[in-house]
């Protein structure tokens, strides 16, 4: 399943050699501005005991969870998103749960793979910032060549079936003129989150220390400019948390699957 039209998708020699770096553990480390002009996605892998019930969680809160692909149970390609896709090994870094609690970090998770296991693409916010850096816009995270900031907030999710839990943002900082510009152009992305969900007090929405996130890297936030804050696909992990399934597999924060697909395509005209 894909929320978006299907295309006879074409191996681009950047995003592809981006999967291969992380398959032969070349690559492991964050992607942000990897394979410049492709899609990037975050990862939920559960059992297909609770596949419709995600489902149903990601429509319901299409601005942390914009789906890009499901994969059939046990199938570890996503044909319509990349040739050659194996989403055991083609991201650069794993999060694997039981019971809600993080047991591991891998490169690969063809170790614990299972047959019924569905896999959930979720767009990513990597994905605009080549917009954005179009519109010569900064990306503090890209110029300090670190992972992104990511917070939890004190914004619920909309609750579907067992799945529940808080909002995840992850934050750029912009002059507030550079903020309204970033804003008309993110918008134009909901399949990667499309505009930001607040900017200004990080308070409001209950981040008590920007310069202590709670997934990824804090970065320098100059004099003049405001945080911005993007719903984040890293949300399904904080949902992991508090529902406890007894298994889950994730992508580390920052660690996405560069897809084939291009940026312009999940563009809104």
């Amino acid at each position: 399943m894909s929320s978006l039209a299907p295309v006879n998708t074409v191996a681009h020699p950047a995003s592809y050699q981006a999967r291969l770096d992380a398959r032969n553990g070349v690559a492991t480390g964050p992607t942000a501005n990897v394979a410049p002009g492709h899609v990037q996605g975050n990862l939920a892998i559960l059992p297909k005991d609770m596949a419709d019930e995600f489902l149903r969680f990601c429509l319901r809160n299409p601005k942390p969870c914009p789906i890009l692909a499901v994969s059939e149970p046990g199938d570890p390609s996503l044909p319509e998103l990349g040739v050659d896709i194996d989403i055991r090994t083609d991201i650069p870094r794993y999060r694997v749960w039981q019971d809600g609690v993080l047991v591991d970090e891998p490169t690969d998770v063809r170790s614990v793979w299972r047959d019924d296991l569905v896999s959930f693409l979720i767009g990513c916010s990597f994905s605009f910032e080549e917009a954005i850096l179009d519109n010569g816009l900064p990306v503090r995270h890209i110029e300090q060549g670190c992972n992104v900031p990511m917070y939890r907030t004190s914004v619920p999710t909309q609750a579907a079936g067992r799945f529940h839990g808080p909002l995840v943002v992850s934050m750029r900082p912009l002059k507030p003129a550079d903020a309204i510009r970033a804003i008309q152009v993110t918008s134009r992305f909901p399949s990667v989150h499309g505009a930001p969900v607040h900017f200004g007090d990080p308070a409001a929405i209950g981040i008590q220390d920007i310069n202590r996130p709670d997934y990824g890297d804090a970065v320098e936030i100059r004099p003049g400019e405001v945080p911005v804050f993007w719903a984040c696909g890293v949300t399904p992990q904080s949902v992991v948390a508090a529902v406890k399934p007894s298994f889950c597999i994730t992508h580390a924060p920052g660690h996405m699957l560069v897809t084939d697909l291009i940026n312009s395509r999940v563009a809104a005209l």
